[in-house]
């Protein structure tokens, strides 16, 4: 028995008001706001720089288009379950009611990566580009106050990465203290970023030179004896694929797609929304289709002004401003203001990562798996506010002691695998449960999941082995927890339907 929740049960605790239950105070234009806000950040400035310069030159424009296509098969996916289960969880929700407890569970687990430790990731970012911030008035923050104990310079070693912790720390509270306060500040910080952004791309566009683009797919020598029947597959594979050519922009593909990761922590926050049968294909598909436009955009002038290769020696991190202080003169203050687009980008990345996290424990500690403080919901401001507390200590840990390469593309990994079992979900409930209302539906079924399924995997084996093999470690350790805890703590195996009376809805 796979022991999956009942659709009818969930729509029973999305229809709940009233204390124990979170406040519906997002919008339509709040959603689309959380959408951009998670996505415009480190990908965009750091990892376009490095796919062009490792994987696709010119032509990571083409990955963008790639990814935005995974990405979009999955997010019409995402669209039909958020309609019809508005509820907090996400991935893991809609694994519960289709596939069953442990899928469900894989997921939940798996999305700790995208969330938590994506966000101490960034954190970690935020803390180096706050540096080179404040370096440009004669400022800066000692080496050993902000890196981990396992990072050393010139002799000095690292004591804690204070500016990661504090970030962390701040949102964190801003969560607590409420998800509307939050939407707004978020809402602050999206407007300025890609205004910043459509600036770079509307003065970066006149300085580009065709010579850049040219050719717009550099060549993989090896591809080519490939397809020419000279070299076969697992020689090609091994040592050619992915270093340019058509490889590389699938490969390019995976390394963006860690741009794109944030559109499905739009559906985490359906239970605050509004009218989250309406609002939630809205705000998933349209801040998707804007951050995609701005990408290709974005990718094609940086490397029209600034020719691919240089992207290799010149400090990816800091592409942007070094394209803009080499080859746009006169543009100091737009180098200036880049920085500062980065330091919003990745603190509303970080802010809309902890609510994901938060919201997903939230209805897995509904569920029984996960403890019942992961659930318990602030009197005042309804607010998932321990498990905001849990996760303070559990990100700041890793921002405040561990180096931000040690995760590497694990985030996107993860990410990847729950948004194929979301597109396989899709397919699972129209043949288990093809007459429940669906407010949106996806197109052309199954269709576009098994495409989005497909294309999600296919950026995963562009990630690598090494990627592989991290994966299925952190999940070994989730089944640990699961088979130790969970399992025996399971409402659905004890045949416990956890929906409370509410006064004001007796009815339910």
């Amino acid at each position: 028995m796979r022991f999956k929740k009942p659709l009818d049960l969930l729509l029973k605790e999305a229809a709940q008001t009233g204390e124990g239950t979170l406040k519906r105070t997002l919008g339509p234009g709040n959603l689309i706001a959380l959408g951009i806000g998670a996505i415009i950040g480190a990908g965009l400035f750091v990892r376009t720089a490095a796919a062009a310069a490792d994987h696709a030159g010119p032509s990571v424009t083409l990955a963008f288009i790639l990814a935005a296509i995974g990405c979009g098969l999955a997010g019409l996916c995402y669209a039909e379950f958020a309609s019809m289960i508005p509820i907090a969880g996400s991935a893991y929700t809609y694994s519960y009611a289709t596939m069953g407890e442990v899928v469900a569970w894989v997921i939940g687990w798996d999305l700790v990566l995208e969330y938590a430790v994506g966000a101490a990731t960034v954190s970690i970012a935020w803390s180096e580009y706050l540096n080179k911030l404040i370096e440009n008035f004669g400022v800066s923050i000692p080496y050993e106050y902000c890196h981990s104990p396992f990072q050393s310079l010139n002799g000095v070693h690292g004591i804690i990465n204070l500016p990661a912790l504090f970030i962390i720390v701040v949102l964190s509270l801003v969560l607590i203290r409420g998800t509307q306060e939050s939407a707004a500040l978020n809402g602050i910080i999206v407007i300025v970023k890609v205004a910043i952004v459509v600036l770079f791309i509307g003065i970066g566009w006149g300085f580009m030179k065709p010579i850049n683009h040219t050719p717009y797919i550099p060549v993989n020598a090896g591809e080519m004896d490939f397809f020419k029947g000279h070299k076969s597959f697992l020689d090609y594979f091994t040592h050619d694929f992915g270093h340019f050519g058509w490889s590389g922009i699938v490969s390019a593909a995976g390394v963006v797609f860690f741009a794109f990761i944030g559109f499905d922590a739009v559906s985490t926050a359906a239970q605050e929304a509004k009218n989250p049968k309406k609002d939630m294909p809205i705000g998933i598909l349209v801040s998707l289709a804007i951050c995609t436009v701005l990408y290709v955009l974005f990718g094609h002038v940086l490397t029209g002004v600034a020719n691919y290769k240089e992207f290799e020696a010149a400090g990816k991190e800091a592409s942007v401003a070094y394209t803009i202080e080499t080859y746009m003169h006169s543009y100091h203050w737009l180098s200036l203001l880049v920085t500062v687009a980065i330091l919003f980008g990745f603190s509303s990345v970080i802010l809309v990562m902890l609510l994901g996290q938060s919201r997903v424990f939230f209805s897995m500690s509904k569920d029984g798996l996960v403890p019942p403080v992961f659930s318990a919901v602030h009197p005042k401001f309804k607010t998932p506010y321990k498990s905001n507390l849990v996760f303070l200590g559990f990100v700041g840990v890793f921002a405040a002691f561990v180096p931000g390469d040690v995760v590497g593309d694990m985030t996107s990994i993860g990410t990847l695998f729950a948004f194929m079992l979301v597109c396989i979900g899709v397919m699972i409930l129209r043949k288990s449960d093809p007459n429940t209302p669906r407010p949106f539906r996806t197109p052309w079924v199954p269709f576009v999941p098994i495409l989005g399924a497909s294309v999600c995997l296919l950026m995963m084996l562009g990630l690598g082995k090494d990627n592989w093999l991290r994966l299925i470690i952190w999940m070994a350790i989730g089944f640990v927890v699961y088979f130790a805890y969970s399992k025996k703590h399971s409402l659905i195996r004890k045949g416990i339907v956890n929906v409370p009376k509410d006064p004001l809805n007796p009815h339910l």
